[in-house]
């Protein structure tokens, strides 16, 4: 059997008594808060009050052996962010470097040297993971570079100068209105 409304009405309010039909009913200010309500109040205030916890981060323990952590930061400063570039690994707040710091400890810990770290990180990303790379062949440019980038701009200054030395001092002078209108005549 359905449970209808009665016409104009609905079940949860009483009906009309009276002779005026008004709207629904309005509830009782002095009425207490039902079971619903005060579900529904406790909910709330629960997610009010999980969000803010779920959203701090917890801090990272600290290292359970100092002198293995001290040598994880010395290997971390040799090697570049990845995605910061800029920065190296131990400084680096990346998720990136975290990980890479990680994997640093677990290599230590496993006993492996800094230079078997270091050729290992260079095997897998190459020397720009190096901050300071060697100097090779495949390196030559990065460390020439900036002198060879010098040079040529000193010598283009140079170049410039000495033919400015070279011209007359007229060449120098505003153009006057008069040399405008004439030059702009002639390209008409």
């Amino acid at each position: 059997m359905h449970n209808m409304a009665p016409p104009g009405g609905d079940l949860r309010s009483p009906p009309p008594q009276g002779g005026a039909a008004s709207g629904p009913a309005k509830p009782d200010p002095r009425r207490p808060l039902g079971w619903r309500h005060l579900w529904a109040l406790a909910l709330s205030w629960s997610v009010l009050w999980a969000v803010p916890a779920t959203a701090a981060t917890e801090a990272q323990p600290a290292a359970q052996n100092p002198e293995l952590e001290a040598r994880m930061m010395d290997v971390a400063a040799e090697l570049r962010c990845l995605v910061c570039q800029n920065q190296t690994i131990a400084d680096s707040h990346a998720e990136l470097a975290q990980d890479l710091r990680q994997q640093i400890r677990e290599m230590l810990a496993k006993g492996m040297t800094e230079e078997q770290i270091r050729r290992y990180m260079t095997d897998r990303y190459g020397d720009f993971v190096l901050y300071k790379p060697p100097f090779k062949t495949s390196t030559a440019l990065l460390w020439l570079g900036p002198g060879l980038l010098m040079a040529v701009a000193i010598g283009t200054l140079f170049v410039v100068l000495r033919r400015r030395q070279r011209m007359a001092a007229d060449a120098f002078d505003p153009d006057t209105d008069d040399e405008h209108d004439a030059d702009d005549d002639a390209h008409r």
